[in-house]
């Protein structure tokens, strides 16, 4: 499981903006790995950033240091205070390693990564971003490609928090009515917009389009360094690495869900009751299937 933060994390998001770009490259992948940095050499960094071992390097000295390997030994350290150098899946013998079964690597890596969104740091981000949600009056939900599920459901299982005056919008086309939706974004909405590389450009200028208006850009995201999150008032970072050839979902689902789950208790609004009677109005117009008798 990853730290939740480096110990040179603040320093680098300070001073991402005046680095040069391929800085900036290694400088992601420092922010967005704090373990690997503890764990792997720097040429084994390099090539997983897709940058040379010189930038590496550089980015050392940029933030101070004599060299990489000053930057490696802090957060070497930092992983063993956090006694967090164990095996990813604890208690399997390492003689199954090999034989482990596909499926269950590819769970334990996606149960890790929902586990991570507990940790001590960024269950601050989310309690701050449950009070947006909570303090809001619009809250407009914004996503395309493959974030635009995600954001359906945030807009679908945050509704029943939403007392007479409040609303939820969900803006899912780049064009066209999605535009004009967030026209009337403005001070007191909350927009939650869902985006990781490679980032969509109408994701980005809706983002700062709302932003300008005076909404609060709520970002779930895949870097704290992100296109979405130098946007936005409060920022969830997940990762999306699943281990295979496509980005995974999976924690921004789970992102979504936490969210609502904390945000419900600040809502002057009975969740459980107005969930209850919604599902009963449905049923009653024959929504739900039944057993035929």
């Amino acid at each position: 499981m990853e730290m939740e933060k480096g110990p040179l994390s603040e320093l680098l998001v300070e001073r991402f903006e005046t680095m040069p770009p391929q800085l900036q490259v290694a400088a992601r992948f420092v922010l967005d790995h704090p373990q690997d940095v503890a764990l792997m050499s720097m040429r084994e960094q390099a090539s997983q950033a897709g940058v040379s071992h010189s930038t590496m390097m550089r980015l050392a000295r940029w933030l101070g240091l004599d060299g990489y390997e000053d930057m490696r030994s802090l957060y070497a350290r930092a992983l063993r205070d956090r006694g967090a150098g164990e095996a990813i899946r604890p208690g399997l013998p390492p003689q199954q390693e090999q034989d482990y079964p596909a499926a269950g690597i590819a769970a334990d890596t996606l149960a890790a990564q929902v586990a991570s969104l507990g940790e001590y740091g960024n269950a601050m981000q989310f309690l701050a971003a449950a009070r947006l949600i909570a303090d809001s009056k619009t809250i407009f939900g914004l996503g395309f490609g493959a974030s635009r599920s995600v954001v359906g459901h945030f807009v679908q299982t945050v509704s029943p928090l939403l007392n007479e005056g409040r609303r939820t919008v969900f803006v899912a086309d780049s064009c066209g009515t999605g535009a004009e939706a967030l026209l009337d974004a403005k001070t007191g909405d909350v927009v939650l917009v869902v985006g990781a590389a490679p980032y969509e450009r109408a994701t980005i200028d809706f983002a700062r389009q709302s932003a300008s208006q005076g909404a609060a850009v709520l970002a779930i995201t895949d870097s704290s360094v992100s296109p979405l999150a130098r946007l936005a008032r409060e920022t969830i970072v997940v990762t999306s690495n699943s281990g295979s050839f496509f980005p995974s979902m999976v924690p921004a689902f789970a992102a979504v869900e936490i969210l609502v789950a904390l945000a419900a208790p600040l809502s002057d609004v009975d969740a459980v009751e107005k969930l209850k009677q919604s599902q009963e109005q449905l049923a009653a117009f024959g929504v739900y299937w039944k057993a035929a008798r």
